[in-house]
């Protein structure tokens, strides 16, 4: 029996627009960063001199073909499917601007800034909340049949849940727009369950950013992978030359074959520093902590009473950690890890243990 969407509760309840590099700006500039996703060896000096090597060209109008080319290599499109934006969050923009959408539904907790830019565009969202019990995990049943625009993250943030590829491709119907947020799909190891380069899906959107693994927030860049119609629909919204030269140069040095195998690399290292977390974590459960299972992506959820106690406790101790409660369908009680080398992780579980022992 399907399950009705939860009605899109106010926007004060949840601050959508509060990330994870709050916790370190001014006073949290100092601190260990486990509350942003971003991986924090990077981006490799190889990366850097390439980014570097292209500030020769600034006086010229930025030239997307070849990174557009270089993307759609790497995923086995075509060029028409291809869009590169200002990292993944202007997709979302573009997206809530630019497609003529009734009813769309965000499926959470998940990233915020898709439901964000949606009311900012004038639209009323509503919300599938995936429940705890069950793991977080994706029912296709709960969402909506005549929502012609769904949105979901996998693997999702905050929650490092990877759903099935084919339990996601489930959602997919004539007349609607399925985005999938793939932003954190290569930091799992093979890209399990991705989508990217499917094309046997009607409505696919995949969003994917090379910000996170190549640790380039700073400089925006990630991409869209849909049919050409809405590929054109939502570069028509696009304001001239929207991706810098310097990211150009990153998008495409970030597909070539040395990226990805690096990436790769990267991804298998995250998998077996996530479990030493998770190990190490283990040993708090007297104190009601909890993680959710299984993590698949380079952070971690965990649930534990007074949460919010701890967190600031543990700013005193050094750590920054990302409050889960501005997510829908989380609450004070919540708190995402980013993982990181287990010298880092060591230091934070015995901060931790400090936190939970002061009371």
């Amino acid at each position: 029996m399907r399950t009705e969407p939860e009605a899109a509760a106010p926007t004060a309840v949840h601050d959508l627009r509060h990330h994870g590099d709050a916790e370190v700006r001014d006073d949290g500039a100092a601190l260990v960063d486990l509350a942003v996703n971003v991986r924090a060896d990077t981006p490799p000096a190889w990366l850097r001199e390439r980014i570097a090597a292209s500030l020769t060209g600034l006086a010229a109008y930025p030239d997307g073909r070849a990174a557009r080319a270089a993307v759609a290599a790497r995923h086995g499109l075509p060029v028409e499917r291809v869009l590169l934006t200002a990292g993944a969050a202007e997709a979302f923009v573009l997206l809530a601007r630019a497609v003529p959408v009734r009813r769309p539904v965000v499926v959470h907790p998940q990233f915020t800034e898709p439901e964000a830019a949606l009311r900012d565009a004038g639209h009323t969202v509503e919300r599938v909340l995936l429940r705890a019990q069950d793991g977080f995990r994706l029912d296709p049943a709960m969402v909506p049949e005549d929502a012609d625009l769904v949105v979901i993250g996998n693997p999702t943030n905050p929650t490092s849940v990877l759903h099935p590829a084919a339990a996601i491709a489930r959602l997919a119907r004539p007349g609607r727009l399925l985005v999938v947020d793939e932003a954190f799909l290569d930091a799992v190891p093979d890209e399990r369950e991705a989508l990217a380069g499917r094309t046997d899906v009607p409505g696919l959107v995949v969003l994917r950013s090379l910000t996170k693994t190549w640790g380039l927030a700073g400089l925006r860049i990630g991409y869209v992978l849909a049919a050409p119609e809405t590929v054109t629909a939502l570069e028509r919204a696009q304001p001239l030359w929207p991706v810098s030269t310097p990211a150009l140069a990153a998008a495409e040095a970030c597909v070539g074959a040395r990226a990805l195998a690096e990436a790769a690399g990267a991804a298998h290292r995250i998998a077996a520093d996530r479990s030493h977390l998770l190990a190490g974590l283990e040993k708090f459960a007297a104190h009601g902590l909890s993680v959710v299972r299984p993590a698949e992506a380079p952070f971690v959820l965990l649930r534990l009473e007074h949460a919010s106690v701890v967190r600031h406790r543990l700013r005193d101790l050094g750590f920054a950690v990302r409050r889960g409660d501005t997510f829908p369908g989380l609450d004070e009680r919540w708190l995402r890890l980013a993982v990181r080398d287990r010298r880092t992780t060591d230091a934070f579980l015995g901060a931790l243990e400090r936190a939970l022992d002061a009371g």
